[in-house]
């Protein structure tokens, strides 16, 4: 699909007006785009203070659009703001070609990307929610009219019945979703009883949160160099040093300026979020805005109430860069960890801090254990960090650290045996 790109700076004052900011936007909207399927044939850029109320650019950048599109018989015009219904609207009266704005394009993203039954549901939900107040035409017009007899259009009665389909639909999809939802806290329930610390990966979409989680637990989550490859959550266990066992879960990726309907329908995803005990916040140090997307992500991170939560930066693709990482920017990060995913260079350093953390889910314990008791030996083995083991006359002596959930098991083994 032949595609023209709109790009307007009008918050470049916010960012000192520096050039570099626009270029940015300008590249991650020709990466979304591509993402969608389309093929860019002709960027336009404009600086403006406020958007035009009317056409968002302005009736003189909207004309010069308009005969973009004529004279290279294109099909769509992306812009990357979300423009009010009204803008669209005026816009599709100027230019004759499908009018889409950022919203619109993340949604259609997601839209291709959702794979699971929660994430088809929650694309849904935002995509009706941006639909809604976008049910216009002329029965908006005659919706103005007194009410009277004789006053009462078609075209109203047809707008009002979309909207009351739409408005039904949003609810029947908030209900499968909530029903999802707690299906899934129910599995977080049941990792938290077992005392499993859990990790979880957020970051900048294309940041390499999936290639780590495939490098952590040889899991073989969907890996690909778009944005949004991945949309989906995905939790692994897997092993840490020290006979620590620890849960992984992959997150969407996060993008600058995400549309607010996406935040709300995405909720039970981000609730994976809320609900781990730690996070790793992956971050692509080969991308020449890689500081601007770690902000927009503690920023989202800080919306969402859990920037208290005891943080690693992975710092990723090594492999992809020349010169090293700013060691001033790199000190401003909690935990910061240089590694690449791809490869596996810095991964075990990134397992011994993931394991200094998990320790603070671990208690230290001295146990006596019968020999008719053995099997306890055996599973302390497995399931914990030996620090001390003496084979004496009346048992086995171990002095151990493992998890509490762990701890409460042996206790009760040892409890119910008529030796102890």
């Amino acid at each position: 699909m032949a595609v023209v790109t709109v790009v307007t700076s009008q918050l470049m004052r916010e960012y000192g007006g520096a050039d570099d900011r626009l270029a940015t936007r300008r590249e991650e909207l020709n990466r979304l785009v591509n993402t969608a399927g389309g093929t860019i044939e002709v960027e336009f850029t404009q600086t403006k203070d406020t958007p035009d109320p009317a056409t968002f650019v302005g009736s003189g950048k909207a004309e010069q659009i308009a005969e973009a599109v004529d004279s290279m018989d294109l099909d769509l015009v992306v812009f990357n703001h979300e423009l009010s219904p009204s803008q669209q609207t005026n816009l599709e009266e100027v230019i004759d070609a499908r009018i889409v704005d950022r919203t619109r394009l993340i949604l259609d993203i997601f839209a291709q990307r959702a794979q699971s039954r929660e994430g088809k549901l929650q694309v849904e939900l935002a995509q009706l929610t941006y639909l809604l107040p976008r049910l216009t035409g002329m029965g908006e017009e005659l919706s103005r009219l007194a009410g009277g007899i004789g006053t009462r259009g078609p075209g109203e009665s047809k707008l009002e019945t979309d909207r009351r389909r739409v408005r039904r639909r949003m609810t029947d999809v908030r209900r499968e979703i909530e029903s999802v939802r707690q299906h899934r806290h129910l599995q977080r329930e049941r990792r938290l009883s077992q005392s499993i610390p859990i990790f979880a990966l957020v970051g900048y979409t294309n940041a390499g949160k999936s290639t780590l989680l495939n490098r952590m637990t040889g899991a073989d989550q969907l890996v690909e160099d778009q944005l949004f490859a991945t949309l989906d959550p995905a939790t692994r266990k897997f092993e840490l040093p020290r006979s620590m066992e620890a849960c992984l879960v992959d997150t969407v990726g996060f993008v600058r300026d995400l549309p607010e309907q996406l935040r709300a329908a995405f909720r039970a995803t981000l609730e994976e979020v809320v609900e781990a005990q730690f996070l790793i916040h992956v971050v692509d140090v080969s991308h020449p805005d890689w500081v601007d997307q770690a902000r927009t992500v503690t920023s989202m991170l800080e919306e969402m109430d859990v920037l208290d939560k005891e943080t690693i930066t992975a710092l990723n693709k090594l492999d992809r860069i020349d010169a090293p990482v700013d060691p001033a920017a790199v000190r401003q990060l909690p935990r910061p960890v240089l590694l690449s995913a791809a490869t596996g260079e810095g991964l075990d350093d990134l397992r011994e801090e993931m394991a200094s953390l998990a320790e603070q889910v671990r208690v230290h314990r001295t146990y006596d254990i019968p020999y008719s008791k053995m099997e306890i030996v055996d599973d302390l083995h497995k399931h914990a960090e030996i620090h001390r083991e003496e084979y004496r006359e009346e048992g086995v002596h171990l002095e151990v650290t493992l998890d509490e959930v762990q701890a409460k098991k042996t206790n009760a083994k040892l409890e119910s045996s008529p030796d102890v």
